[in-house]
């Protein structure tokens, strides 16, 4: 069990005493672990005084990366919420708590408590910034999701965008951090969806992550889609099957010759062709249709 961090009162005087409290819920997230009651209350005193109405999010974007690549992010993120600072700091992401998400296993998930579980399992993977970072607010378009529509989000992916990049703009995110979390807020759902039944939308949404021209911005999605699969029910030392699954598409396409079959053809057309032989390729490697039209 992790022990309680007991700060002395100063820990907290600091000349923005509002990155002080980001620092003390930052240093949780590593081998001293939770803030005791205490100084969760401190903390609750100094959110209700309006210590962060004054705050730099660009000064604030340290600490929070500290905690992110701590030992136990949830831990700082606990303690942000439990306190009310995380409404100040991330309301984007304090809006998801409480709200149901289906699932399988279990068959309904508190977002918050899902994504606090994604950090974890993505430290224990060791996983870099810009997929812990993803993980924590790739959710942020379902906190407002119609409530006779829940445990379903629909259109969330249209409102969950603007968040992001207004939540990156203000805190200075870098780029490959905005990067990943808008593209595991468009496709993290979909990979969990794919199957080797049709071969054309696999084909089509390896092309859209970039496997084929951005392999490192691929293999961290799915790093997150692991530590996302990991995180529901009974799975964290499971292997993920979709990244299995997208492992053997891609090492179909490696032999094709995207040179010869693009030569004398319109760009269109040459993507068009491209595009078919992938198909074709991991149609014969998953032994199902060559193609079906429609995305997973």
């Amino acid at each position: 069990m992790n022990a309680e961090i007991n700060p002395r009162p100063l820990d907290l005087v600091q000349t923005d005493p509002a990155l002080g409290i980001l620092r003390l819920a930052a240093l949780s997230a590593g081998p001293d672990g939770k803030l005791d009651d205490e100084t969760l209350d401190l903390i609750f005193e100094r959110v209700e005084a309006g210590v962060f109405a004054a705050m730099d999010p660009a000064a604030a974007w340290p600490e929070l990366v500290l905690g992110l690549m701590g030992r136990t992010p949830s831990n700082m993120f606990r303690a942000l919420y439990s306190s009310g600072a995380l409404h100040e700091v991330l309301p984007e992401v304090a809006g998801v708590f409480g709200v149901p998400q289906i699932a399988d296993d279990p068959p309904q998930v508190d977002i918050g408590q899902h994504l606090l579980r994604v950090l974890d399992e993505a430290a224990r993977c060791d996983a870099p910034l810009p997929v812990r970072f993803a993980a924590l607010v790739m959710h942020a378009g379902k906190s407002d999701s119609p409530p006779e529509h829940l445990p379903v989000h629909y259109r969330h992916i249209e409102r969950g965008r603007p968040r992001i990049e207004a939540l990156c703009e203000r805190f200075g995110v870098p780029g490959e951090c905005r990067d990943l979390a808008l593209l595991a807020l468009a496709e993290c759902e979909r990979v969990h969806r794919v199957s080797q039944v049709r071969a054309g939308p696999v084909a089509a949404l390896l092309e859209r992550v970039g496997a084929f021209d951005r392999p490192e911005c691929f293999e961290q999605l799915m790093i997150l889609c692991t530590c996302d699969y990991r995180a529901y029910g009974q799975r964290p030392t499971q292997d993920y099957p979709k990244a299995a699954l997208l492992g053997t598409a891609l090492q179909a396409c490696a032999s094709i010759d995207e040179a010869g079959l693009s030569s004398g053809r319109s760009a269109a057309e040459a993507a068009e062709s491209v595009l078919t032989a992938r198909a074709t390729a991991i149609a014969v490697a998953f032994r199902s249709e060559r193609w079906s039209g429609g995305a997973e």
